[in-house]
């Protein structure tokens, strides 16, 4: 069997003591979830977090932070590697149309979310809060890459 670990990116959106996330339908099952999502060909990983963020969202956000690379295996086997980021929120674009599976976005406070539990879609979507809570706050310079696309 091969091995190939799914590449994904998420974003920490923080203010005022709360946290974008996303109420969504995952294998027809409702979900609550940063914005985040799969690396797509030729983006870099700051531009997946941007796209993914506003797909999910409708929030455009400025990326702050590296907050943690995480490796994760669903319940499914599927192996994820996810690259999280800090970020803060910018302009609310309230006409964009969201990804098919989004229910609504929603920011929540970190005991809000506790609350939600049954519905995490896994447990970094808590880990990654509480690292950045934490101070888990590293340099953009840590990415390195080549990209023939720059802008989003």
């Amino acid at each position: 069997m091969k091995f190939t670990p799914h590449i994904t990116v998420a974003c920490v959106v923080h203010q005022a003591n709360r946290f974008l996330c996303v109420r969504e339908i995952s294998r027809g099952q409702e979900v609550i979830n940063q914005p985040a999502g799969h690396l797509e060909q030729d983006e870099s990983l700051v531009q997946a977090a941007l796209r993914e963020t506003l797909e999910e969202t409708g929030w455009q956000v400025t990326i702050t932070h590296l907050i943690g690379i995480y490796l994760y295996q669903a319940a499914n086997g599927v192996t994820y590697q996810r690259v999280c980021f800090a970020a803060t929120p910018i302009k609310q674009i309230t006409d964009a149309e969201l990804s098919a599976e989004i229910i609504q976005p929603q920011w929540l406070t970190r005991e809000e979310l506790l609350a939600l539990k049954p519905l995490w879609r896994s447990p970094l979507l808590l880990k990654s809060i509480d690292d950045f809570l934490a101070g888990s706050l590293y340099s953009l310079e840590l990415l390195k890459g080549i990209t023939q696309h720059t802008a989003l």
